[in-house]
């Protein structure tokens, strides 16, 4: 009999037809068959090989178990998803991306800053997205974004003796002409139409007609005598900074003089973004770019009559984008949409003010032009 065999449908049809009879008959003995049949399930369980569904009540109920653990789970998590969900229903903009199509700009990762200016850029500046600069992003659509903070932008080349001067009089050279940018574009005080002492004070007291013009410009500028040749100035019952930073970029480069000296050539721009004060005034952020050349030489005092540690002007210009046209005061005035222009018209070309990649001195025009970009 062991080699005999019953199907799980027999199985299941037996099963039925003995529960139908238990009502309507007394209990009666097992069949020889039927006993046959349980012992050999019995036999097949305790080898481990029970059919599917005979006795699954344990594995029955392990599942069971197992779902319930689902549910557990998913009751935890669903707690943090309905919450996370209703924040983000809220507020869409916390996602990723623009996933809803809301139109809405995307926080900008900062642009990585532009290593050192080591020589004059072949072209100017490739155009940057259009954006509007704000008062948490100032330089926002500007090339100036990626250029260096301030003071950190004028950075100092190597010093080597140059002809007749020694390695440690070229440095004074560099170290004097660093104090005069640093002071008459990037300090605080000068920027809100203070006297530059630092820049005057590295400028030999021989040169005694470039320090009468300096005097009398800050003091009483006109036409003639207009500090702004030399400083940037904005004035303080008009205009703040937008923030603490001046971006700044350029190079600086000596060689040696034909009268025993070294001649130190600087050329910088430098990128105010400000905002007006007035009690009606906007948060509307305008930014004003100027150039600056500037030629100093230091001499050897041994050999002419100069002050020691004293640099001699020989030559400074600039070029400014985005003031006002033929206004005199001492001061830079920048356009804003939000307030009535200041000055006459522009008469001149469209320039980059961007542009580093010509001198001051090509196709100079005199006349107040307009720029392409601030």
């Amino acid at each position: 009999m062991s080699g005999s065999s019953i199907s799980d449908a027999e199985w299941a049809r037996f099963l039925q037809e003995s529960e139908a009879g238990i009502h309507s008959s007394a209990p009666k003995e097992p069949s020889a068959r039927a006993r046959m049949v349980t012992e050999r399930l019995r036999q097949q369980e305790a080898r481990g090989a029970v059919p599917e569904g005979w006795r699954t009540g344990p594995a029955r109920q392990e599942r069971d178990r197992a779902a319930a653990r689902k549910r557990r789970r998913w009751a935890i998590l669903g707690v943090p998803v309905v919450i996370v969900l209703a924040v983000v229903a809220m507020r869409p903009s916390l996602l990723p991306g623009d996933p809803f199509g809301t139109g809405e700009p995307e926080t900008a990762v900062p642009a990585s800053p532009l290593p050192a200016e080591t020589a004059a850029p072949s072209a100017a500046p490739e155009a940057v997205d259009p954006e509007t600069p704000t008062l948490a992003r100032p330089f926002a659509g500007s090339p100036a974004e990626r250029w260096a903070d301030g003071a950190t932008g004028i950075v100092l080349p190597k010093a080597t003796s140059a002809g007749a001067m020694s390695k440690a009089r070229v440095q004074q050279a560099l170290q004097q002409t660093r104090k005069l940018l640093i002071d008459a574009n990037l300090d605080p005080a000068t920027l809100r139409g203070g006297r530059p002492e630092t820049a005057l004070s590295v400028i030999d007291p021989r040169q005694k007609d470039l320090l009468a013009l300096l005097n009398t410009a800050l003091s009483k500028p006109d036409k003639e005598h207009d500090p702004l040749s030399m400083f940037s100035r904005f004035d303080p019952a008009e205009l703040r900074l937008a923030g603490d930073v001046v971006k700044t970029r350029g190079r600086m480069t000596f060689e040696a003089g034909e009268r025993a000296s070294v001649v130190v050539h600087a050329d910088y721009t430098f990128v105010y973004p400000l905002v007006r004060v007035a009690e009606d005034a906007t948060t509307e952020v305008e930014r004003t770019i100027v150039r600056r050349v500037v030629d100093v030489e230091l001499y050897d005092p041994a050999q002419y009559v100069a002050t020691p540690g004293k640099i001699t002007v020989r030559k400074y210009d600039q070029n400014t984008g985005n003031t006002a046209c033929e206004v005199h005061d001492g001061y830079l005035h920048p356009s804003f949409s939000t307030a009535e222009p200041t000055g006459a018209a522009p008469t001149g070309p469209t320039t980059d003010p961007y542009d580093r990649s010509k001198s001051l001195d090509e196709d100079r025009d005199e006349g107040c032009g307009v720029v392409s970009r601030t």
